[in-house]
């Protein structure tokens, strides 16, 4: 199986794109909305900033979750033992955000919140009918105004050899959000586990859009969309050297909003940040 890029700006793109989401879990869309150079001019500025002392002036605050997260507090995946190789930073537009950082980041936020409520009004008008009854209300309603959508600014370092056995970039696992969106990084690495278990490289083209389907929308939608497993894996040869800084978005629903008869949005959330030990 491949995924296949999708026009967005073509008359059937939100079909193909639903359709792709109902088969993979995955979309990829090109000639869409988010501005390329302002990707590439935040790509530069956070590099240079994981580079600098200065990220350790912002390190997170456990009972808010923004800030710089440095790679000995990194993630381990659900089922892993081995924390991924990567740092990031949490940016929410009510969070600490570096002063000189702060107009592009920002700027992204917005662009790309406004993008996904379009793509889950998609979602939506290609949802089957006896799926599309069970949202408790409008698919783009869910984010509106959401405080809890997390724009993660994640540094993988160049590799040196000297990393952990069985450690990866960022080992397999799905998001607990309703979609995610990501700019193509420009290096390959990410990867979507297929319905045969195979793992499929996802285009990585500068200026392509990656979106997935969170756990949230998995429950919200029954099991139709289903939320897969990805990962991104270590470079090889020349590449190994290489950073990589991506920039996913995490769309998350308002915290009352109920997903199905068993969570609301918050309860979701807290069970998977205690399974995660975040919380």
């Amino acid at each position: 199986m491949k995924l296949e890029t999708i026009d967005y700006q073509a008359a059937d793109s939100a079909k193909k794109f639903v359709q792709s989401l109902r088969d993979t879990g995955f979309g990829v869309l090109a000639n869409h909305p988010i501005d390329k150079a302002l990707v590439e001019k935040i790509y530069i500025e956070w590099q240079a900033f994981f580079n600098s002392e200065d990220k350790h002036d912002f390190l997170f605050k456990p009972e808010t979750q923004d800030g710089f997260f440095p790679a000995e507090v990194s993630e381990t995946a659900k089922g892993h033992t081995v924390k991924d190789i990567k740092e990031y930073y949490h940016v929410y537009p009510w969070g600490r955000i570096p002063q000189s950082l702060k107009e592009n980041i920002l700027a992204y936020y917005q662009a790309a919140n406004e993008l996904a409520e379009e793509l889950l009004q998609w979602i939506e008008e290609h949802s089957p009918a006896d799926v599309a009854v069970n949202y408790s209300i409008a698919l783009p309603k869910m984010i509106e105004g959401s405080h809890k959508t997390l724009l993660r600014i994640l540094h993988y370092p160049g590799m040196t050899g000297e990393e952990e056995v069985g450690a990866i970039r960022a080992a397999a696992h799905e998001d607990i959000n309703l979609i995610t969106l990501l700019p193509a990084a420009n290096e390959p690495g990410l990867q979507v586990k297929g319905q045969d278990g195979e793992w499929i490289d996802v285009p990585c083209d500068f200026g392509n859009l990656i979106i997935n389907i969170g756990d949230m929308l998995q429950e919200a939608s029954s099991g139709y969309f289903p939320s897969t497993t990805h990962r991104v894996i270590n470079p090889v040869g020349t590449d190994m050297s290489k950073p990589r800084v991506s920039l996913p978005l995490f769309l998350h629903p308002k915290p009352e909003v109920v997903l199905s008869s068993r969570y609301t949005a918050d309860s979701y959330l807290m069970e998977r940040l205690r399974e995660l030990g975040v919380i």
